[in-house]
């Protein structure tokens, strides 16, 4: 009986238009205007070269750290380049700002003491600002490691680092080519394990399954309701029959979750091989994600058609704008969204499927450690199994004054 159940569940399912529409075709509708709306953004929003200037002094010669560092992000068509840079002297580098020619200048009015020089402000402003900062923190934890090695390493010059004498600066240069000579030989590296195609519109894309997993729901839904006395004719005769309701519900819901999975493969393969969308090269704790996350939106499709007393239409629409407004907190609509949230109400997206599926993604795609996906595996496996509990509570209360 259960078999048999199984397959005309199956087929009830794909028969029903409005119930293939949401799963199968609105999804990939969606993914079809995504791909529109985002194929070009980034290239147009790629930022321009930067025109600024550095007043090469003494100063600047003997700071090992800045000539490298813009000596790689000047270069001119390196993987790196940022800046367009002209080496000159301060008047003329004030003559150059004051015809908006370059967006600043940098001076090292001590070896350790970086100036940045700029008329407005602005994005170009503001990154050429951040870089001098970052290259600030990075000589002071160089500094801090230097005094470290000395303190181990020349005992008699620890009195001299503490009272911060003039000539400690002199002796600082020589003592940072050391270190990272020292660093060179131990073959120490920083590595770059980041994905090679990052995109923040892939954003998008991770809401969009999100968004086809729960609408699983609507399977699972349409499939409890059909056995339901107060629901359908169906129903009725299941609620008299001398056949396990336990069965039945099981073996509806199943062909919902199956349903379902071939809509989402439809998705991936159409996202995958039509519109070029990557995933990453985890692929198979990508579809992991996705199986996990299509059962939480069947038990929440259960849940909604076990505990609201009302028609289907209303409980499809429930569940529809459920899953949107879960969307839209996850960032479907501007990742902003989702960090505002993160940010201000952390616990509503610990809640919500719809972000346990696309930060499950997120952390895949852009992070090397596997905590936080799997963090949100399990949450979402608490999640779905909960609310079967609920649903399986409701329903073995349910009594009937008449049919």
């Amino acid at each position: 009986m259960f078999f048999h159940n199984f397959k005309y569940s199956l087929k009830t399912l794909f028969r029903n238009k409005m119930l293939i529409f949401w799963t199968f075709a609105f999804p990939i509708i969606l993914g079809t205007l995504f791909n529109m709306a985002f194929q070009d953004i980034e290239k147009n929003e790629k930022l321009d070269l930067i025109d600024i200037a550095i007043i090469d002094n003494d100063y600047l010669k003997n700071n090992p750290l800045f000539q490298e560092t813009f000596q790689v992000l000047g270069e001119e068509n390196g993987e790196e380049q940022l800046f367009r840079i002209q080496y000159v002297e301060e008047a003329e580098a004030r003559e150059l700002l004051s015809k908006n020619e370059i967006t600043g200048y940098l001076v090292l009015e001590g070896i350790n003491h970086p100036k940045v020089v700029v008329n407005h402000n602005g994005i170009n402003e503001t990154v050429f600002q951040s870089v001098v900062e970052e290259i600030i923190d990075i000589q002071e934890i160089l500094k801090n490691v230097s005094g470290k090695w000395i303190q181990d390493n020349i005992p008699d010059l620890t009195q001299d680092i503490n009272s911060g004498i003039e000539n400690f600066d002199s002796w600082y240069t020589v003592i940072y080519q050391d270190i990272m000579k020292m660093l060179d030989e131990e073959n120490i590296r920083i590595q770059d394990t980041s994905s090679d195609h990052l995109s923040y519109t892939m954003i998008e894309y991770y809401t969009l399954i999100a968004m086809t997993c729960l609408y699983g729901g609507i399977l699972g839904m349409s499939a409890i309701n059909q056995c339901l006395a107060n629901m359908s004719s169906n129903g009725k005769r299941v609620s008299v029959s001398p056949i396990s309701k336990g069965k039945l519900i099981l073996s509806s819901a199943l062909a919902s979750y199956v349903t379902q999975l071939f809509g989402l493969l439809l998705l991936f393969l159409y996202t995958i091989l039509v519109i070029h969308v990557d995933y990453g090269t985890n692929l198979p704790l990508v579809i992991l994600l996705s199986l996990v996350g299509t059962l939480s939106g069947l038990s929440l499709g259960v849940l909604i058609a076990s505990v609201i007393k009302s028609n289907e239409n209303t409980k499809v629409g429930i569940m529809i704008s459920f899953t949107m407004l879960g969307c839209v907190l996850s960032g479907m609509m501007g990742i902003t969204m989702k960090y505002v949230v993160d940010k201000n109400i952390p616990i509503v997206n610990k809640l919500n499927p719809v972000n346990m599926i696309t930060d499950g993604f997120y952390s895949l795609y852009y992070y090397d450690t596997f905590h936080r996906y799997y963090f949100n595996v399990i949450s979402l496996l608490a999640f779905s199994f909960l609310l079967i509990g609920i649903s399986a509570f409701c329903l073995r209360r349910q009594k009937y004054d008449s049919i």
